[in-house]
């Protein structure tokens, strides 16, 4: 089951997932959490939360309309592969759909390039580094 949480209950999985157990809780909070129009989603599985996304008022570039950025998307270890992410990240673009938001934008891992092409973002941008964490591109797909 998705439904709508707030940015405390991502911190953990946050945590865990995208920064390996090495920080506090509120050292994975992003700036852009509390901003108007933010929103932060979770999957259930059996009521045990097993997929998180964030969702940030931010525009990119020189693209024209409403832009969101995606931050934050995780799934713990032994739930992926399962369709929760897609569904998640699908729920959340009808949900900007219904907010009159034009597109969706992320920094996503290299690692992760297969689970967001399949869904239809395009990259846009030459590889580059995250310190501390890795290769990414970014990425953009079209809401309207």
């Amino acid at each position: 089951m998705i439904r709508f949480i707030t940015v405390e209950e991502t911190l953990p999985i946050r945590n865990t997932v995208l920064r390996e157990g090495k920080l506090s809780p509120d050292e994975c909070r992003f700036p852009s959490d509390k901003l108007a129009g933010a929103f932060h989603l979770g999957y259930f599985e059996t009521d045990e939360l097993v997929c998180i996304a964030s969702f940030h008022p931010q525009s990119y570039g020189e693209f024209n309309g409403t832009g969101y950025q995606l931050r934050g998307m995780a799934t713990i270890e032994q739930c992926r592969g399962m369709g929760f992410g897609n569904q998640l990240l699908n729920f959340g673009i009808v949900y900007l759909r219904g907010q009159k938001a034009n597109y969706l934008w992320c920094n996503a891992r290299k690692k992760a390039l297969p689970f967001y092409l399949n869904l239809g973002f395009e990259i846009i941008s030459p590889e580059f580094e995250v310190p501390g964490i890795g290769p990414h591109y970014v990425l953009y797909v079209k809401i309207q």
